[in-house]
């Protein structure tokens, strides 16, 4: 009898293992080949690169602190732009963020990028809305998950200023690190999924004003969307009003793909471009990914090579970013100093004005008022056009200086003449000097076989040309 109970038994198991073998063989069949993800975003590549972009980092840092800083904080110039860069802004990676309508795959594509299918920190995926959180994937040396108000207390990070949205949203905030080589070179955000019938009150946080946050921070920003699921509403509108001036970073990602047939994703395109024509007005329009991005294989009879293209198209995009990271920290830090520089000319000259309009008997009040309430009048915003060849669509909005100084009172600042000393300078050298010399001189180190850029009187002041987006395809 224990004979028959022992054979049973091994058949039993010998019937399990069989069928987990084939049950294995089924999902290597049906789940996606990935050796292309490493290949095209080039995961494989030299330490030197690593290296050298390391040391340019530390670079820009020290530029930074040594000639732009400064005459931030002698005009106060984080009190007119609420965007004070931090050493965890300078040194972050690229960001990518994850935008878009609840369960449209946003948490599927990263889990695909990534290779998290049946991992532990593979993020939750469903029908139903899943992602009430705002979660930061970043490198680390071990897998761990990291609370929000962790992340917003540690200085070294790009995050401290989220605390300025409340204890209520870094309950909803979490990171993920991981030992991940796309990691090392990329951070990507996933953020909650747009539900049009909730208002952002009921979340407990200022929602769009966190995503402002990190829109304004993000190097490419992916909008995702369901075929199925096209409707927009305010809350979607809301969302691309925010993205306004950023469209060079949007790609739309038309997800999910292969559930249609041909002939109905070709309608489904032309109705996505015609719902979202009003929402960005621009006269070239956004890139559009279509494709299924998640680990499964593609659902049969459907365009197989042109989603295998359209995906290898994405991971060209993104991995453009990732390779071009050091000249967009360079151009954004540059753009940056060209503002703050402006600002501490125009503070210069309000200065200027009021001590010459100031009499032994005048009233600094009334005569200050009089300087703020109309700039115009003594010619403050076109002194700095014509002596320094900005152009005026850099200038500050006057109102802005109104706040500004109702803050800040007049008899605070220095002229910049008086920003000068023996051992350090003049600060305004410094951050001239940044602007025309080592910035550029920084950028044509890092790309030896290009010639530096020319220092004509528009790269020295700023007049208006933005640094070129090399995000876009041409």
């Amino acid at each position: 009898m224990k004979g028959i109970v022992s054979i049973c038994c091994f058949f039993s198991l010998l019937v399990l293992a069989l069928a987990e073998e084939e049950v294995e063989d089924v999902l290597s069949h049906i789940l996606r080949d990935r050796s292309h993800i490493d290949e095209t975003l080039r995961l494989a590549s030299e330490e030197n690169a690593a290296e050298n972009y390391h040391a340019a980092i530390q670079k820009l840092r020290k530029i930074y602190h040594s000639a732009i800083k400064p005459m931030e904080q002698a005009y106060k110039y984080n009190e007119l732009r609420a965007h004070e860069i931090s050493d965890g802004e300078i040194t972050s990676k690229p960001m990518v963020l994850f935008l878009g309508p609840w369960s449209v795959g946003k948490s599927s594509m990263i889990n695909y990028l990534l290779g998290l299918k049946d991992s532990p920190y593979q993020l939750y995926t469903g029908a139903e809305p899943t992602t009430s959180e705002f979660t930061v994937i970043m490198h680390g040396e071990k897998t761990r998950s990291i609370e929000g108000i962790v992340m917003a207390a540690d200085s070294s990070r790009s995050f401290s200023p989220l605390e300025k949205f409340g204890q209520s949203f870094l309950e909803k905030l979490i990171g993920i690190e991981m030992p991940h080589k796309l990691l090392e070179r990329v951070t990507f955000v996933d953020t909650p999924g747009i539900i049009e019938n909730r208002k952002q009150q009921e979340r407990g946080y200022p929602f769009n004003d966190v995503c402002q946050w990190f829109i304004d921070r993000a190097d490419l920003i992916f909008v995702t969307f369901d075929p199925t699921k096209l409707d927009v509403g305010l809350e979607l509108e809301m969302l691309f009003r925010q993205l306004k001036g950023r469209e060079s970073q949007i790609r739309i990602i038309l997800n999910k793909a292969d559930n249609l047939a041909t002939q109905d994703l070709m309608r489904v395109y032309g109705a996505l471009f015609w719902s979202l024509a009003p929402l960005i007005n621009v006269t070239e329009p956004p890139r559009v990914y279509v494709s299924s991005f998640w680990p499964f294989d593609y659902a049969p009879d459907t365009s197989r090579e042109l989603f295998k293209r359209e995906e290898i198209s994405l991971l060209e995009d993104l991995n453009q970013v990732i390779e071009n990271r050091m000249e967009n920290k360079i151009a954004f830090i540059r753009q940056h100093a060209i503002r703050v520089r402006i600002h501490a000319l125009l503070v210069d000259r309000y200065v200027q004005t009021f001590k010459d309009k100031m009499s032994y008997f005048s009233d600094p009040d009334l005569v200050f008022k009089e300087i703020v309430d109309d700039p115009d009048k003594f010619f403050i915003f076109k002194s700095i056009l014509a002596k320094t060849n900005v152009s005026k669509f850099d200038l500050p909005n006057r109102e802005a200086y109104q706040d500004f100084f109702g803050v800040n009172p007049i008899g605070s600042f220095k002229s910049l003449s008086a920003q000068c000393s023996y051992s350090g300078g003049c600060l305004l050298d410094k951050i001239e000097k940044a602007i025309t010399s080592e910035l550029p001189g920084l950028l044509s180190s890092i790309n030896p076989g290009k010639a530096p850029p020319g220092l004509s009187s528009c790269e020295a002041t700023g007049c208006g040309d933005k640094p070129k987006n090399r995000y876009r395809k041409n």
